[in-house]
């Protein structure tokens, strides 16, 4: 399937937008219920009981379970590489692509380490999106239909999905949506992305000021902001958020360019990304920026920028405990343990 075979007009994708299902406020209950009577004390656990009722609520089952975690990784090629905005020609997404399939990536030794589920998503890499310093990315039908092909990512019945990408310039990408959702100078989103130096630095945000010149009075709608600015990489990211909320199951999002993907639907629906846990703050400095913005506190603070999905599948090891210690561990029952009202 390519990205333009399943093409949805922008009015769909703005109605899944609005029905998408709200939390299970029945399976969150259920989950405090039996937390209660854990051998612990209560709050003891602190953000890993907030991470088992985050996964009741959206599973809509409890006890929760995360026995089929899918990690994807969404690959493409943009246009404004060709400004000299990265320290790698284009070639590398693909090169990269081919060490994920052969298992040499980091992305790869994270999956074996916590049993994860890995695929790698080619979005149309031969055809590197249009230069957003001149041009838009992709016409409608392109990025609606991209993000139909990442909504395949919640196939085969997995009961959580980290998202990461891999695509040379799109950092830059990533700094031209904040900038256009947030505004601000180019500058406030602009970072070394893979390593460039001060004057790569000073491409890229000549890059963003150029991109943000070009669509100006056209940025107002997120959907625009997205077919106008971004990669073929975020729309597939953003298509795979979005039925993920459809399909019940929780997401964990990677890094700064993963996150981007999550601004466009929080701007079209701020509850739109309830479902997300944000598994990193990259050291890509714009992401602190735009987690503050989405009201989003990461998992981690590793300092990491690597991306491929990276710092969301290592969250996802810390989550997958969460709810294998709220299965497993006893009750105070089972436990023969004094419970807190047992008196003494």
């Amino acid at each position: 399937m390519t990205p333009t075979d399943s093409a949805l007009p922008f009015d769909d994708i703005r109605k899944l937008v609005r029905e998408m299902p709200g939390p299970d406020a029945d399976a969150v209950a259920t989950v405090r219920a039996r937390d209660a009577e854990l051998t612990k004390p209560s709050g003891s656990l602190g953000r890993l009981e907030d991470l088992v009722e985050w996964l009741a609520a959206w599973q809509g089952k409890a006890p929760p379970t995360v026995d089929r975690p899918q990690v994807a990784i969404f690959a493409g090629n943009h246009g404004v590489a060709a400004r000299g905005v990265s320290a790698f020609p284009s070639s590398v997404t693909r090169q990269m692509v081919d060490n994920f399939a052969a298992g040499g990536a980091a992305i790869n030794q994270i999956c074996l380490t916590h049993d994860l589920g890995l695929k790698v998503f080619d979005v149309a890499l031969e055809v590197p999106t249009g230069d957003i310093t001149v041009e838009a990315a992709m016409d409608e039908v392109t990025c609606a239909g991209t993000m139909a092909f990442g909504m395949e990512a919640t196939a085969g019945g997995i009961d959580l999905l980290c998202i990461g990408e891999m695509g040379i310039a799109n950092t830059t990408i990533a700094a031209a949506i904040f900038a256009a959702l947030y505004d601000g100078a180019a500058a406030d989103w602009v970072g070394p992305g893979t390593g460039v130096d001060p004057s790569g630095i000073e491409r890229k945000v000549a890059a963003v000021e150029a991109a943000l010149a070009c669509h100006r009075g056209a940025l107002d709608d997120p959907l625009e902001v997205l077919r106008r600015l971004g990669g073929r990489e975020v729309a597939a990211m953003a298509g795979a958020i979005l039925a993920a909320r459809h399909g019940h199951i929780p997401v964990i999002v990677d890094g700064y360019v993963a996150t981007a993907a999550a601004a466009i639907l929080h701007a079209m629906e701020p509850g739109a990304i309830d479902h997300c846990q944000f598994g990193h703050i990259s050291a890509e400095p714009g992401h602190v920026r735009a987690l503050d913005r989405l009201g989003k506190r990461p998992l981690l603070d590793l300092g990491m920028r690597l991306g491929e999905g990276t710092g969301a599948a290592l969250a996802a090891g810390i989550v997958r405990s969460a709810a294998r210690v709220h299965a497993g561990m006893a009750t105070f029952s089972q436990a023969g343990v004094a419970g807190k009202d047992s008196g003494g």
